[in-house]
């Protein structure tokens, strides 16, 4: 059996891993009889932790919110996985999360052990880093309670906007969270639809738990990831898309970062336009579900274009075209009323002017 001081410690790791603990499930984990559990979770109060203990035949544990955070119990795995997260987060694509997430960084690789800090490094220095250019962004209190609600197995209900926008109430067994490309997924099993299903957290709004615990189901996939792609590889062909950008590659490439392939191009594959930035020319190659996130990527570069394939993508360059035309009309013309409509500014009176006849 374990001393006290160790046994404890690992009562706290457990505690704050599951929201609640049968007391005789986690006896059993620490080896100890219920009684004993008792003693250990009294000592944990005793150091400031707020315990709550339901009795009964369905008795058991779980660690309540107090009134600062307790330190916190985690792994070499954990603390790994913990740092390499907060490296994600500052790139934003979690939207308002990005200086904590720096500060809060900063804390975990003070305290780290040096072998630690090593396995951090070397993920850093064999890893591309690209700032979030143009994706949708998550709020991060919705990516917490739906995280918790998958961690506590607990029924979720929350408000839902389909790709065709139309808006819906959910009420789902939360499963897993997966971050896929420029997008977070949910998956759970949907209690209305009675069926499994994938949801784009940034269609998410209005999260809120039922405090009702289910058992986990089976999920129909390798794993959640694999799931998500499969619904994605269902509902949308991808398209590969080519565009020739009047702009060198060095720089095109830096505004993009990983989600196009930037390639040099030679001076024979120029077009119409004109050479105002001195001949520079690349090829932009992207391969996506929707058209409307290559003409954003286009628009972030700030430079001349020309579509060479494919022809849906030249119809949808002229319909944003044309949208953006109208607005700028209207624009003008509401600074054009408005101008209209001020008082008019006095003058100077003139000298009549003499009739000429003859």
């Amino acid at each position: 059996m374990a001393n006290t001081s160790s046994r404890t410690l690992r009562l706290l790791s457990l505690l704050q891993t599951h929201r609640y603990w049968p007391g005789p499930e986690l006896a059993d984990r620490l080896g100890v009889s219920v009684r004993t559990l008792r003693r250990d979770v009294d000592r944990l109060r005793e150091l400031g932790y707020p315990v709550d203990a339901n009795r009964g035949v369905d008795g058991g544990y779980q660690l309540a919110a107090g009134a600062a955070l307790p330190p916190l119990v985690i792994d070499d795995e954990e603390a790994v996985a913990v740092a390499i997260g907060l490296r994600v987060a500052t790139q934003g694509a979690i939207a308002g999360i990005e200086e904590s997430s720096v500060r809060a960084l900063t804390k975990i690789i003070q305290v780290m052990p040096p072998r630690l800090r090593r396995r951090v490094d070397t993920l850093r220095t064999v890893t591309v880093p690209a700032a979030w250019t143009g994706g949708p962004t998550v709020d991060a209190e919705i990516l917490t309670t739906l995280a918790q609600a998958c961690r506590d197995e607990e029924q979720l209900r929350f408000s839902y906007t389909a790709h065709g926008g139309v808006r819906s109430e959910r009420q789902v067994e939360p499963h897993r969270l997966v971050s896929l490309g420029r997008r977070w997924y949910l998956v759970a099993y949907d209690l209305t639809r009675h069926d499994w299903r994938s949801f784009r957290l940034d269609r998410v709004a209005e999260p809120r738990s039922t405090a009702t615990r289910f058992r986990p189901r089976e999920l129909p996939a390798e794993d959640a990831a694999a799931f998500v792609r499969a619904g994605i590889d269902n509902r949308a062909v991808a398209t590969t898309v080519e565009v020739l950008v009047h702009a060198p590659a060095e720089d095109v490439r830096a505004k993009v970062g990983q989600w196009a392939t930037v390639e040099e191009a030679g001076k024979e594959s120029g077009g119409e336009i004109g050479e105002e930035n001195g001949g520079g020319r690349c090829r932009l190659l992207m391969t996506v579900d929707s058209l409307e996130w290559v003409l954003m990527t286009v628009g972030v570069v700030g430079a001349e274009f020309e579509v060479v394939s494919p022809p849906e993508l030249t119809e949808r360059v002229r319909e944003w075209s044309a949208r953006f035309g109208r607005a700028a009309a209207a624009g003008e013309g509401a600074r054009t009323s408005a101008a209209a409509g001020a008082a008019p500014v006095p003058t100077a009176p003139t000298a009549p002017t003499a009739e000429v006849t003859g």
